[in-house]
């Protein structure tokens, strides 16, 4: 190999690594030199035994110097894709940091705190009740009737023989006297089931019960529990009045409405231009449910009411239609907090 051909493998090489813009582009450009220079060697065999050391060394010392040259332009093309990294993720340190959302309790699930706080606070209890009932502890023993519309089918979810999907938290009330002697205090939260489906009703939905059974219980105390309950779960000056009902279960029955606490009781839009707005169902336990669960009804009496938490929910944070809350909207559910 004489000087000429040296130059002009030394220029290709230089060459090619200074058009190479990538390391992929690099290694492509290294291979095709490096096949240059072993076509280059490949000569040697041709020349006479005395000519090939010197030859052998030129090319080697050619080599040497095509791969540092090589190495010097990959550290340059190393550096140039780190300087470019680093400036595509520089960060300003004067800029404010970034804000983690907080996550949130669901508002029905504030609701139902918020109630067992004020409950607990009056001695109250909680038991939590199985989903799967029985028709025995869902109807009979809370005295209704074989032939009541609650019992049909399009009213009630039958899982086949006496099982179905507990319509009332009120079947766990049942469980409770059964198993324990009075005095009772007890709230019985929990998931209930009914084939309703509109605006205000969902086919699942939240209840929350009480029972409270000892001796000398009166309607009056009911009023008192309950009003306690208004003030603290909406205002200070919220009014209870007791209207007349039926519920098998219950005798006498009454259901519970609050004066409206928007409108102080005038009359407006939440209300219905009445002034009240119905919260509730209530009253005194119905003899019979008493003797099923083997309490003396002579002896003791007491009260139970239940409530729909979605119900107090939509009235407490002003909601008009139930299906928010199951619409996993998160720009809807981040709107409550604890």
């Amino acid at each position: 190999m004489d000087k000429r051909q040296m130059e002009e493998l030394r220029q290709f090489a230089s060459d090619a690594a200074a058009k190479a813009a990538s390391g992929k582009e690099l290694y492509a450009a290294k291979t095709g030199v490096q096949a240059k220079l072993k076509a280059v060697m490949s000569g040697m065999r041709d020349l006479p035994k005395e000519e090939r050391p010197a030859f052998g060394k030129t090319v080697n010392a050619l080599k040497e110097e095509i791969e540092a040259l090589f190495e010097a332009r990959e550290k340059e093309l190393n550096r140039k894709e780190l300087e470019a990294r680093y400036a595509a993720e520089q960060v300003d340190v004067t800029l404010p940091g970034r804000k983690h959302a907080e996550g949130s309790l669901h508002p029905v699930t504030l609701v139902k705190n918020q109630l067992i706080d004020i409950f607990a606070g009056m001695g109250f209890e909680v038991f939590e009740g199985p989903e799967t009932e029985t028709e025995y502890y869902n109807f009979t023993a809370l005295n209704t009737p074989a032939d009541h519309p609650s019992r049909d089918m399009q009213d009630t979810f039958y899982l086949g023989g006496d099982l179905l999907l507990r319509t009332q938290t009120s079947a766990g009330q049942i469980r409770v006297m059964q198993n324990k002697k009075p005095p009772i205090k007890v709230l019985s939260p929990g998931r209930v089931f009914r084939p309703d489906d509109d605006a205000t009703h969902s086919p699942m939905f939240h209840q929350m019960e009480g029972l409270v059974v000892d001796k000398g219980i009166t309607l009056c105390d009911l009023k008192g529990m309950l009003s306690a309950f208004a003030a603290k779960m909406f205002t200070s000056d919220t009014k209870v009045r007791l209207r007349p009902s039926y519920f098998p279960f219950t005798e006498p029955s009454v259901e519970v409405d609050l004066s409206c606490f928007v409108c102080g009781g005038k009359g407006c839009r939440l209300c219905k231009g009445t002034g009240w707005i119905e919260v509730l169902g209530s009253g005194m336990v119905n003899r019979r449910v008493l003797e099923n669960c083997g309490v003396d009804p002579d002896e003791y009496t007491g009260f139970a009411f239940g409530m729909g938490l979605e119900r107090i929910a939509m009235l407490k944070y002003g909601v008009n239609n139930i299906k928010n809350f199951y619409d996993n909207d998160v720009r809807f559910l981040t709107q409550f907090k604890d």
